[in-house]
């Protein structure tokens, strides 16, 4: 019998080949009148912010542009972008860029909304009112934080990924233009397409799983499976770039709203102890993970294998099927690029910490299989030693 669900979207999504464009229009119908436009450095020097502020030029909507934020942002990156909303008189954000630009922005209206410091906001619904509106124009079919009632930021002082998990952060317009997509560097879609399947198989086989959760994670795993190499080899692609954001997209709507498990947990400590760029090390670690959770649910890990394009049929019961998933997501892995954790900066003795550190994160909760400390750092080994 199913139970009473809350289900979170964005009131207005906006996807596809130049839908960017109509970002003005629905400005105008909000009332609003000053953007903080949220963005990083690249993306400004490249000229990707000028297509969009060339939009609202067009529409005349005012904005001060803040383009510090880092790709793991930090909360010093919040309290600057804070404190320009506040002296340019802002009383929206727009947000452009992958993860990183969506989060601190995220992070900026919850602080402009409620107040104090983003420290305060760590864990599940801290925050009293709704974030300043924040329309999310996404540029990477990886986080999903567009969508998303998540956010993640990093505490310099802990030296810790602070996970927030608060339906107040959730942007009122949603926007994934492939347009805006083109032309990234084949190391940075890997990492976000990666990020995004990760997301997708955490949400079809998390304990908060449910029958809409499922149908959305495993449409996005059809759909990236099918197009990330596409992706990765010819990044003008539009045909894989936009098929790349539906399925980052659906991934974001599944686990947004179902959770996600420890391959996140254990990435977010990669990624602040190490600054190993989030979809990567999500990468890494994903099949080792799959193989820990294998026996919590071999028929939806089989399942996965489907998804991915494996024949299971003669495998010589559900759990040989199950491990094909295995096999799949490591010949993606491979074909786009992936490296292996021997080859980043990690260091095995801080494998203790980072498991001690992953125990503690928000995402432990989701996985479908209870985990010690000593699991983590198994796991952390293993993928170490390959």
């Amino acid at each position: 019998m199913l139970t009473v669900r809350r289900i979170y979207w964005p009131a207005i999504n906006l996807i596809g080949p130049g839908c960017v464009k109509e970002i003005g229009e629905e400005i105008v119908k909000l009332g609003m009148t000053k953007a903080l436009f949220v963005t990083d450095k690249v993306l400004n020097q490249v000229g990707v912010v000028k297509q969009v502020t060339d939009v609202l030029d067009a529409s005349g909507i005012s904005y001060a542009i803040f383009d510090d934020v880092k790709p793991n942002p930090t909360t010093k990156n919040v309290n600057d972008g804070l404190a320009m909303y506040k002296q340019e008189g802002c009383d929206f954000i727009i947000s452009l860029g992958g993860g990183s630009p969506q989060d601190a922005a995220k992070a900026v209206g919850i602080l402009a909304a409620n107040g104090g410091n983003i420290v305060d906001y760590e864990g599940i619904g801290k925050s009293k009112n709704k974030s300043a509106p924040i329309i999310a124009i996404n540029t990477t079919a990886g986080t999903a934080s567009e969508v998303t009632v998540n956010y993640v930021i990093t505490d310099e002082v802990r030296k810790i990924k602070m996970v927030m998990v608060d339906p107040n952060s959730m942007a009122t317009i949603a926007v994934n233009d492939p347009e805006l997509m083109v032309k990234k560097p084949a190391g940075l879609t890997a990492a976000t397409g990666m990020d995004a399947l990760t997301h997708a198989i955490e949400a079809y086989v998390t304990k908060g799983a449910f029958p809409l959760s499922d149908a959305l994670a495993l449409q996005a795993i059809k759909f990236i499976s099918h197009s990330l190499v596409d992706a990765v080899k010819n990044g003008n692609d539009i045909a894989a770039r936009s098929e790349m954001a539906w399925g980052s997209y659906v991934a974001g709507l599944s686990f947004s709203n179902c959770g996600l498990g420890i391959v996140h947990s254990m990435a977010h400590q990669l990624g602040s102890e190490y600054d190993l760029p989030h979809g990567v090390a999500n990468a890494i670690l994903l099949p080792y993970i799959m193989d820990f959770n294998l026996d919590s649910n071999p028929k939806k890990f089989a399942e996965i294998a489907e998804a991915m394009g494996e024949d299971t049929s003669k495998a010589a019961n559900e759990l040989e099927a199950a491990k094909l998933a295995l096999d799949a997501v490591r010949k993606l892995s491979k074909a786009v690029g992936i490296p292996a954790l021997k080859e980043t900066s990690f260091n095995p003795d801080d494998a203790a910490k980072l498991a001690d550190q992953a125990m503690r994160d928000v995402c432990t909760g989701g996985n479908p299989k209870e985990v010690s400390k000593d699991d983590m750092i198994a796991i952390y080994m293993t993928a170490y030693k390959g």
